[in-house]
């Protein structure tokens, strides 16, 4: 059954929306092993495969399933599909690139029946899907080799075609949105946002597409060197939904480079922070309500038009937020929007 919902743009120039929080944090919860990683089709996989969290839409679907749920009931108006490193190039760690399509056509196909069940229950507040592409785990602007500073472990091209897949299992799957997210090298994310570009022409339409960059650390910079300004400029030739940071960072230290955004965009803003920095255990320690109120900085600034969390977040930090995002108006944003 096909649902009507409204377009996202319009909802964004009413309101602020609600993002999810960390999947990944949600899913160390439930102590998975080697086995849950594993369907009768891997049984005989000869590479560990325990931690690939990507692989659970093949093997333990009513995970993801709960935590969409869990989410959404804690006021997201968004989720984010389970396909992080959903690339044949990360997917090649664990030797199952051949997997890829069905990781995220599965992927999105879970997010986008919660989704469905959540818009039919209170049509006044649907909900929406973003397939969420990760940066991989090879940089196309940085050497990993100290001693050969120019040689890359991977090219603009391998990239596209990369990106190019999921994308199409993605979109195949349901998803309303694209995110590409936590973008530490750039040039990777314009390898993404072209093979969208791509792949929009070859099917006839397009879907929205977000951005989020990530400033890793307090330089204001992401790890390929770029200041948040010349990140936005590198990617403003692309017609977005919004642009963004995420990751890296708790809400307090990311202020500052959220500013920058708001000035400066042309696109809706979006922000969803860690839930402060790591401890020494790498564990975070920020509380749901200690969140909340970092974040109702932006939101009373009109900084940002979508919140909501990343590492270390769970259903109980998005509900803060969500509480305290109602209270606010969005950012304004230009015409070319």
């Amino acid at each position: 059954m096909s649902i009507t919902k409204p377009l996202i743009t319009d909802l964004l120039k009413d309101r602020i929306l609600v993002l999810d929080g960390a999947m990944g944090t949600m899913i160390q919860r439930y102590k998975l092993e080697e086995k849950d990683f594993r369907n009768e089709a891997l049984k005989d996989h000869p590479h560990p495969l325990q931690g690939n969290n990507d692989l659970l839409a093949l093997t333990r679907p009513e995970i993801l399933r709960e935590i969409h749920e869990q989410y959404f009931e804690a006021g997201a108006d968004i989720i984010e599909t389970n396909t992080f490193s959903g690339t044949t190039i990360a997917q090649a760690d664990y030797y199952i690139e051949h997997l890829v399509d069905d990781i995220n056509y599965l992927s999105a196909k879970i997010a986008k029946e919660v989704a469905d069940e959540f818009t039919l229950r209170e049509p006044h507040k649907p909900r929406y899907v973003a397939g969420a592409l990760g940066p991989t785990n090879k940089t196309a602007s940085l050497s990993p080799d100290v001693n050969d500073p120019g040689y890359r472990a991977i090219t603009f091209d391998e990239l596209v075609v990369a990106f190019k897949q999921q994308i199409k299992g993605l979109i195949s799957g349901g998803v309303d949105v694209l995110l590409f997210e936590t973008i530490i090298d750039t040039l990777n994310a314009k390898a993404a946002l072209f093979a969208a570009e791509e792949y929009f022409e070859e099917i006839g339409y397009r879907i929205p597409v977000m951005v989020s960059g990530t400033i890793t650390d307090q330089s204001g910079r992401t790890l390929s060197g770029q200041t948040t300004e010349a990140f936005l400029i590198s990617i403003s030739h692309i017609p977005l939904l919004s642009v963004g940071l995420n990751c890296a960072l708790g809400a307090s230290a990311l202020r500052p480079y959220l500013q920058v955004l708001a000035d400066k965009s042309e696109f809706f803003v979006s922000a969803y922070p860690n839930a402060g920095l790591p401890n020494e255990f790498g564990h975070y320690d920020q509380t749901p309500n200690e969140m909340a109120a970092q974040m109702e900085v932006f939101l009373k600034e009109g900084l940002t038009n979508i919140v909501g969390g990343c590492c270390g977040t769970t259903p109980d930090h998005i509900r803060a937020i969500a509480e305290v995002a109602k209270k606010y108006k969005p950012r304004m944003v230009g015409e070319l929007v």
